[in-house]
């Protein structure tokens, strides 16, 4: 309980302002109409590394966005400090609507997706056909995620001079997926760089790959003045290499207005945020068999329409075996 002196005066005891003294809230924001464009090259722990003009600009989220957050390729409004000067800070204040979205998640049973890269134009998935092997299932994962953010799939073979690329091929040339075959001699005299760059010139590529196969020595042979330390070696009994790219990144391509994201080396690509139902617009020739198909219909069931379209010759039997190989990936572990 309160205790007062003997002399008491109400002037004296301190009263809480009514509503009319407070500042209404609203639920209207700033347009920020003059806000500068800008282009996320990195996310490091809340601080954004933005492109601003031909200026390198750090950021922060402003606090109206929400829970919204902005990642690596997209395309932000900023306010505030944008000369790019050491200790200097922008605000971004609004994050674009995106092209594409690459996601995965940790895990088929996570239901928390992470979004990795957006506004790519292409995923270019890097495997080793040797040291580390080739793990199809993770590839196949790879291409459902494309396919459903949006992406174009582009694969990249390397240390061909290990082993030859004959049947990782096989398996994926139904697929009509452009691909690059590379050796580690190529890569030392800029031959496979000058291939890479004719799949890259004029698109923003992220590059995806477990731990080990080179995508980041790719990376830094095609951006050569922003090297990075390449994977110290790979493990002889997991047979997978150290993570050398810790967080991703957008770097521009020389001699061209293309972009490249290096992303890090992934353990696994989880696919509970993906929708079947996408996946069949990345095979345009087998997508008008479905109209016979039940609702809902999965397109690797009993009733599905697609069997008897391609038995009278629309389509080829190989391609349908590849969309269901595609579907299926979600229920196999990459390492199947």
């Amino acid at each position: 309980m309160r205790r007062y002196g003997k002399h008491t005066d109400e002037d004296d005891i301190r009263t809480r302002p009514g509503r009319r003294n407070t500042r209404p809230r609203t639920n209207l924001r700033p347009k920020h109409e003059d806000a500068a464009e800008g282009l996320v090259l990195t996310v490091d722990r809340g601080r954004l590394t933005c492109l601003v003009e031909d200026r390198v600009v750090m950021a922060m989220k402003a606090r109206e966005l929400g829970r919204k957050a902005a990642v690596v390729g997209d395309r932000v409004a900023l306010v505030g400090d944008l000369s790019g000067k050491k200790d200097t800070l922008a605000r971004i204040v609004r994050i674009e609507e995106r092209t594409s979205v690459l996601r995965r998640t940790a895990d088929d049973d996570d239901p928390y997706e992470r979004v990795v890269v957006a506004n790519a134009d292409q995923l270019a998935v890097v495997t080793a056909l040797a040291d580390p092997e080739p793990r199809p299932r993770l590839i196949d994962r790879c291409l459902v995620a494309a396919y459903a953010g949006g992406l174009d799939p582009l694969l990249v073979l390397t240390k061909s001079d290990l082993a030859p690329p004959d049947k990782l091929l096989e398996l994926y040339g139904h697929l009509d997926i452009p691909y690059v075959v590379t050796s580690r001699e190529e890569l030392q005299n800029g031959t496979a760089v000058a291939r890479v760059r004719e799949q890259l010139d004029g698109k923003i590529t992220a590059f995806v790959g477990h731990s080990g196969v080179g995508k980041t020595t790719l990376v830094n042979a095609l951006v050569p003045e922003e090297r990075r330390r390449t994977t110290g070696h790979v493990n002889a009994v997991t047979g997978r290499g150290r993570h050398t790219t810790t967080s991703a990144l957008a770097l521009p391509l020389a001699g061209s207005d293309g972009w490249v994201i290096d992303t890090p080396g992934i353990r696994s690509f989880g696919l509970n945020h993906v929708d079947p139902s996408r996946v069949i617009h990345a095979f345009p020739d087998l997508e008008p068999g479905t109209e016979g198909c039940p609702r809902a219909c999965s397109h690797d069931e009993p009733d599905c329409a697609l069997d008897a379209w391609v038995a009278e010759g629309h389509a080829d039997p190989a391609r349908l075996y590849s969309l269901r190989r595609l579907l299926a990936t979600r229920e196999r572990k990459e390492g199947d």
